[in-house]
């Protein structure tokens, strides 16, 4: 998977993914990940990206002809390619989300700054997404996750057995519990000391549903 993304402080980036799982992903070329300067498109000597908006209001908008630029430098033109733009008018990203993304071959990911996008920007992407609602001064920590979120997914970055009981997959994960058995009177459950492993996958199985039943039950059914 290559991950292309669109930002105006592309520096943000360089200890998030030169570490952990990501980094190791990177090196044995399961992914590519580049940063592209929006700056680098920008208009005239000051290379500007932004201006006020029509209409008057506080703070600047990003141009709708610098930012396309930027998108076309980078589009394949080829093979499974999305373009994402992060707004707060965004679909929420999830769990579902990240695995529907983690089968593109080629992400490209635009963030926001300032005041927001000229309106016109929308026509070239294929979707917004958001991940909550609150409001950042801009898209690269939403991206930071969005990437670590939906990388992880990436065929072999991960071993597949290690993704298939966390949380969201599709309820909330099972209790854990490892050495000391007992601490300050706290016991771990004497299923998980028995060794009888149909029993303990039935234990995690029924904690699992009870604990998103107990704690979001909005994801129950919805697999």
């Amino acid at each position: 998977m290559r991950i292309s993304v669109i930002t105006l402080f592309p520096q943000m980036f360089s200890s998030m993914f030169n570490t952990s799982i990501i980094k190791r992903a990177t090196e044995k070329k399961i992914m590519t990940i580049d940063f592209i300067n929006l700056r680098d498109f920008g208009i005239g000597k000051h290379k500007l990206v932004d201006d006020t908006p029509y209409g008057g209001g506080a703070g600047m908008v990003l141009r709708v002809d610098v930012v396309q630029k930027a998108i076309e430098s980078v589009k394949q033109n080829g093979g499974y390619e999305k373009i994402i733009l992060l707004s707060a008018h965004g679909k929420q990203f999830n769990q579902k989300i990240a695995r529907e993304l983690s089968s593109f071959s080629h992400l490209i990911i635009v963030c926001g700054h300032y005041e927001g996008f000229d309106e016109r920007i929308k026509k070239y992407a294929d979707e917004e997404l958001s991940i909550g609602d609150f409001i950042v001064t801009g898209g690269e920590i939403p991206a930071m996750l969005i990437i670590d979120s939906v990388g992880r997914l990436v065929s072999g970055v991960i071993k597949k057995e290690s993704l298939e009981n966390e949380s969201f997959s599709p309820h909330l994960e099972y209790p854990q519990y490892t050495k000391p058995n007992e601490y300050n009177g706290q016991k771990v459950p004497n299923i998980l000391l028995s060794g009888n492993h149909k029993k303990i996958s039935e234990w995690r199985k029924e904690k699992s549903i009870s604990i998103t039943k107990k704690l979001r039950p909005d994801l129950i059914g919805k697999g």
